[in-house]
This record gives structure tokens, C-alpha cells and sequence, in this order.
């Protein structure tokens, strides 16, 4: 009697996880996108326009959709771990502190670019787009945007056609779901039920979004997909050299800065990288912290840092920590607009545009979004509100890369700031080397029960 032996050859590790399928779904997209645009006619979209379309932004509305639940659950049962943290404050001290290290980094790099590359000058932008934008940053909107409206932080409004659309807000989301946490843990025993009730509803949330992020191979190609469909490369323009200022720029945080940080931390530069890439592609094609936010705090828990301390600061940093909105794009733009309108700048403007883009973006955290933080820059330093108008063409190929070192910056402090505490954990960073596969949930800190600092 023999026995046949087969040999299965398997693909390595790094071609089959889940940042590879994402990559795989980019790639996609991209041809889907030419193909698509090839279809679009001046008058109407292609039908492959419209499906991709579809697709990209059901998958960011279920992304989304998510969101409230995963806070208000994530945070009530940190809260209630958290009783078995000491310096928990301190935590929230050193999370806040890092976001502005990074975003003051960020900002140097910002004006930098501008001043080298020049890009207000000699452009043959028509002034006649000049516009007041529709919104504005105000300091005391973020005042006004922490105090819940009701308790599940939602808000409505009305479009011209009548209809209703209802939104949530992630900072009084927090703000509540904090106030019930610590409730709770004075309540003492007889809160015991809601605080395992909150546990047990965490745990369907996140299997629920472990199928959701399955999906992101598909989303990115979509969204990818309507990007190069609906930009394409026409909206550049006179507005070419500035789009290039903006990517150096971000390119210098992602590529420098980040970097830096990682290495005078002993992390593994690609280690991360590679961990993180998920979060970045998505931030990519999504242009969309919020939507990003789940998957930005599950690969932050597989990383090692702790789920107790991941639920604040994701959520905390996806609203006011922005390296790329609020930091290296007010700056350049700030100075591009002002180099357009042939307005010289002095140190103390160069002052203004570092405090506002380390300290503003809580300022326009209950309206985030970069042209909102561009007014805010523009406002303080006396320059033309209309500036604004000059750069709405292409918003949304430079919001794209925006995001991206938004979301992975998000991601980054939190690593860095439970390294620095001690509790970040070395063992799951080996054991989950591909962040998201299903073979390495078994590994995750969202595992342990408490943390030691």
C-alpha cells in the first residue's frame, strides 16, 4: 500500500493579508476608473460611474452607520476598566500633549514647503473664482459643539428640497458616553448589569464590523474607482503647483516626521507602516476620518495598545487630531493665498499659523473639515476670506491624501503614547504581523481585561 503526498505551495504571508487585498482592490479601482471615465459622456455618467459610485458609498455609510454604537459601548466599558488603571489621567494628558508635538511638526513642514515652492506666485488661476466660503472656524464653536443636544448627540437638518438628514456628533458622543462610564462606576454593584450589558453589546458591535471591514477590499476599489472617474486630472489646472506643495508636504510628515517619532521610540518603522496600512488606504479613498474610525481602532488594539485606552483616543484624535487638514494644509494654503494677493507675511503671521493649526482643529471639531480650518487660519491672520473660492476646484484630490495622514497620524500617537506609558503590549504587536487576517484574532488586546501602568 503507498501513501501520495502532496505538497500545497502557499503564497507568503505578505501576499495574501488583508493590507495585500486592499492593495489588490486599489489597483482595481484604478482600472475601473479609467474604464469608467472612458464611458462618461459631457452630458451623463457611464453606468460603471454610477455603480461605483453606489458601492464606495454604501460601504463608507456602513462604516458609519457603525460609529455611535461603537463609541457609546467602547467607552462606557473602558470607563468602567479603567478602575483598574492608575494614572488614567495622565493618559489623557499625554494623548493631547502628542497630538500637538506632531501637529506642530507638521505645520513647520507645511510652511516650509510653501515658502520654497512658492506656489501664489505666478499663477494664472482667474481671480474671478474667489469666493466666501459658506462656513466658517470659530473658537467658540467648539465650546458649543461639546454640549450634547440630546442624549445620542444627533442633529438634523433641512435641505431645499424638504428633506431631512440626520447626523451624529462624535465629540458629544464622548462626552456622553463618558458621563454614563463614570456613572456607572459610581453607581457601584447595582450598575453592575448596564456595565456588562454595555460589554456584551460591544462584543456583537464588533462582530458586526469585523464583517464590514471584510468588505473594505471591494469599497476601496470603488471608491477608488469614482475618484479617477469623477476628478480626473482636468480640475488641476492652474492649481497644478500648488496640488504638488500639498503632497510634499504630506509626504514629508509621512515619510520624515512619522518616521522619526517611530525610531526614537524603538518601534519598527515598517513594522508599522505595514500594520497600518489598511487605515491609510482607507483614509485614502474614503476622505473620511469618521468613516475610518472603526477600522482605525481595531488595528490600533492589534498592534498592542490596549482597547481600554484605544476607545478614547481613536475617537478622540479622528475629531481634532488632522496633521494633514489642520496642520500642513491651512499653512500652505495661508501662504499661498497671501503670496496670490501679493500680501507679505512676517515671523508673527508665521506664529499665528503654527498656534492656530496646533490648537484650532478642537475648535473645529463640531464642523470638521479643512476648508472650515482654513477659514479659521485665514480669519486670524487678516487675510481675504475669498481666498478660499480660489481652491475649491481641487478639494477633493488633495482631500484624499489629507485624510490619509490624518487617519494614520491618529494612529501613530496612540501607539506612541501607550509605549511611553508602558502599557503597550510587544507580545500582540509579533503575533498580530498581519493586522485584520481572522488568524490573528485570537491575538488581539481587546482580549485583556486590564492594564497596568
Amino acid at each position: 500500500m503507498s501513501t501520495n503526498t502532496s505538497t500545497t505551495r502557499r503564497l507568503p504571508g505578505w501576499a495574501t493579508g488583508f493590507g495585500a487585498q486592499v492593495t489588490l482592490g486599489l489597483i482595481v479601482g484604478l482600472i475601473l476608473g479609467l474604464i469608467a471615465r472612458s464611458l462618461d459622456t459631457a452630458e451623463e455618467t457611464s453606468w460603471l460611474t454610477n455603480i461605483l459610485s453606489w458601492v464606495g458609498s454604501t460601504y463608507v455609510q456602513l462604516l458609519k452607520v457603525m460609529i455611535p454604537p461603537l463609541i457609546l459601548a467602547a467607552v462606557i466599558t473602558s470607563v468602567a476598566n479603567l478602575r483598574k488603571v492608575t494614572g488614567a489621567a495622565k493618559l489623557a494628558v499625554s494623548t493631547l500633549v502628542w497630538f500637538a508635538i506632531t501637529a506642530f511638526f507638521s505645520v513647520i513642514a507645511g510652511i516650509v514647503v510653501a515658502l520654497v515652492m512658492r506656489p501664489g506666485e505666478n499663477t494664472s488661476i482667474d481671480p474671478s473664482t474667489a469666493a466666501e466660503p459658506s462656513t466658517t472656524g470659530s473658537w467658540l464653536g467648539f465650546i458649543n459643539s461639546i454640549v450634547p443636544q440630546n442624549i445620542l448627540g444627533l442633529g438634523a437638518s433641512t435641505s431645499q428640497s424638504g428633506s431631512i438628514s440626520l447626523s451624529f456628533n462624535v465629540l458629544q458622543l464622548l462626552v456622553i458616553a463618558f458621563a454614563l462610564g463614570i456613572a456607572a462606576v459610581k453607581a457601584g454593584k447595582s450598575a453592575e448589569p448596564f456595565i456588562t450589558f454595555a460589554e456584551s453589546v460591544l462584543k456583537v458591535v464588533q462582530v458586526i464590523l469585523w464583517w464590514i471591514i471584510r468588505l473594505a477590499p471591494i469599497g476601496t476599489a470603488a471608491l477608488i474607482g469614482r475618484a479617477v472617474s469623477t476628478y480626473g486630472w482636468e480640475a488641476l489646472g492652474s492649481l497644478g503647483k500648488f496640488v504638488l506643495a500639498i503632497y510634499v508636504g504630506l509626504a514629508i510628515v509621512v515619510g520624515l516626521i512619522y518616521p522619526a517619532v517611530l525610531a526614537a521610540h524603538k518601534i519598527p518603522v515598517l513594522g508599522f507602516y505595514k500594520r497600518v496600512w489598511p487605515v491609510t488606504s482607507l483614509g485614502f479613498v474614503t476622505r473620511s476620518s469618521m468613516g475610518v474610525m472603526p477600522v482605525n481602532q481595531r488595528v490600533t488594539e492589534s498592534m498592542g495598545v490596549p482597547r481600554e485606552y484605544a476607545s478614547f483616543a481613536i475617537p478622540l484624535g479622528a475629531t481634532t487630531k488632522m496633521d494633514g487638514c489642520a496642520a500642513v494644509y491651512p499653512a500652505i494654503a495661508a501662504i499661498f493665498v497671501a503670496q496670490f494677493y501679493g500680501i507679505d507675511l512676517n515671523f508673527t503671521h508665521y506664529l499665528l499659523i503654527i498656534f492656530v493649526s496646533v490648537i484650532g482643529s478642537a475648535a473645529t471639531a463640531g464642523t470638521t473639515g479643512a476648508t472650515v480650518m482654513l477659514t479659521l487660519t485665514l480669519s486670524t491672520l487678516g487675510l481675504p476670506l475669498a481666498g478660499v473660492g480660489l481652491l475649491l476646484a481641487i478639494e477633493p484630490i488633495i482631500d484624499m491624501g489629507r485624510t490619509a495622514v490624518n487617519v494614520t497620524g491618529q494612529s501613530l500617537s496612540a501607539l506612541i503614547v501607550a509605549k511611553r506609558a508602558g502599557i503597550w503590549d510587544a507580545s500582540v504587536w509579533e503575533a498580530n504581523e498581519r493586522p485584520l487576517d481572522e488568524s490573528a484574532e485570537v491575538a488581539t488586546v481587546s482580549e485583556r481585561t486590564s492594564v497596568r501602568v
